[in-house]
């Protein structure tokens, strides 16, 4: 018996080869390499089009405005998802009512819908004022068009909707720490803020994180969606070239290079972030 086979008999860890995992692979590789030249070397595309407006000054605008309704929204919908969360898991019946409707409800409505809502809503109250309570004054009053913008509004819609999502993410973590973790803290005399703040939400953030990065690169997509409502997102700013000179296959493949590259720089963060975490779990 050769020296070889000895060692994957007595070594119990002994690494086995896949050969036909790298041979899949390279199939997937070559498919995607084949479709991308496809698209790339069609000749309905101006390359040079694409080139001149990759960077154009209104293209990174739109970029910029994208990243920040992704950050802002998910900000929002992190901090709003985590107080329905609370909600859910309460003792108190109302909150419990309160927090499980919230989530039926915008969870039911279509995103772009929601959107389209929040960002004609001047078509429900044209104004906002501030009354004095007893003698009904006008003290203060602003048209609903100059506060809730269409960049405003797409933030609002957003965060509205990723809280309902972030509010489950929250409270499927709260409810997989081991109820005997809850206990523990009490017997110590911790009170119920302490005992969420130092006992159940570290263990919790381990599951919570992974899903809250995907939502994250989510949002980033689903900022395109504002462009319904002229939101200036990426999206928006590429549309508005492409009706001035009519090159709309250039302009989206800008904006699909774009949103490549970030949702790309976003799922190797959040790569890196599932790694330490696993690692610190190994850890402990």
């Amino acid at each position: 018996m050769s020296t070889a086979v000895t060692a994957q008999l007595t070594d119990p860890v002994a690494k086995q080869r896949h050969p036909w995992r790298i041979v899949s692979g390279l199939l997937v590789i070559a498919v995607v390499i084949l479709a991308a030249r496809g698209v790339w070397g069609n000749h309905a595309l101006d390359h040079a089009t694409i080139a001149r407006y990759l960077t154009y000054d209104s293209i990174m605008s739109g970029l910029k405005n994208t990243i920040v309704l992704a950050l802002i929204s998910m900000a929002i919908g992190v901090v709003a998802g985590f107080l329905i969360a609370l909600m859910r898991v309460s003792h108190n019946p109302v909150l419990r009512a309160i927090g499980f409707a919230y989530v039926a409800v915008v969870r039911s409505i279509p995103l772009l819908l929601l959107i389209l809502f929040v960002g004609n809503i001047s078509l429900f109250w044209s104004g906002l004022d501030i009354l004095n309570p007893v003698t009904k004054e006008v003290w203060f009053s602003w048209d609903t068009n100059d506060v809730i913008t269409p960049f405003i509004a797409s933030i609002i819609a957003l965060a509205l909707n990723e809280a309902a999502y972030m509010a489950e993410i929250i409270r499927s973590g709260l409810s997989a720490v081991d109820a005997g973790q809850r206990e523990a803290a009490n017997a110590l005399g911790l009170g119920p803020t302490h005992t969420m703040l130092r006992v159940i939400l570290p263990q919790a953030l381990r599951i919570i994180i992974p899903p809250t990065g995907s939502q994250f690169i989510t949002m980033i997509k689903m900022t395109s969606l504002v462009s319904v409502i002229a939101g200036g997102d990426l999206l928006t700013e590429a549309q508005n070239i492409a009706a001035t000179n009519l090159r709309t296959l250039e302009l989206l493949v800008v904006a699909f290079l774009w949103y490549l590259l970030v949702t790309g720089i976003a799922t190797i963060g959040q790569t890196i972030l599932e790694r330490r975490l696993a690692r610190g779990q190994r850890k402990g």
